[in-house]
């Protein structure tokens, strides 16, 4: 069992993280942080690949930027209790894989602090499909 925590490194998302954490403490469970990035995989309408863009190591990269946000997010010494994990791939399936592969108790996911009351396309696909409840979290009011 787990809580599941999607991020994209958006400022956002760190309450979510912060939130998550919250909740997998509550729970007395692990706390797995989610990252997508894109494999370079050109694909058609309908999902099949077509080709490859070349470019730099972008799983390294997602890495490198998954860790910062956690550490922002938590602090150097609660980051590294997170396990981390970044995955080829569109972010909303990713979530839900890692969620299913998990037994995840909980998703959380942050909202883009819009001030329209719609969800992102992440946030909506993550919420049609999960195999467990999601909390959607709205990013913290400004200091002051």
């Amino acid at each position: 069992m787990s809580v599941v925590v999607g991020v994209d490194g958006s400022a956002a998302c760190l309450s979510a993280i912060r939130v998550a954490a919250q909740e997998a403490g509550f729970r007395r469970t692990n706390l797995i942080a989610v990252m997508a990035y894109s494999d370079g995989t050109v694909r058609d309408s309908t999902g099949q690949p077509v080709g490859t863009v070349i470019r730099g190591d972008e799983r390294a990269q997602a890495l490198i930027s998954l860790r910062h946000v956690v550490s922002t997010a938590l602090g150097a010494g609660q980051a590294e209790r997170v396990q981390l994990q970044v995955v080829a791939g569109t972010a909303g399936r990713q979530i839900l894989e890692t969620a299913r592969e998990a037994g995840a108790q909980l998703i959380v996911l942050a909202t883009r602090g819009s001030v329209s009351l719609l969800l992102g396309t992440v946030s909506q696909y993550v919420l049609r499909r999960a195999p467990c409840p999601v909390l959607v979290v709205p990013p913290s009011a400004p200091a002051g």
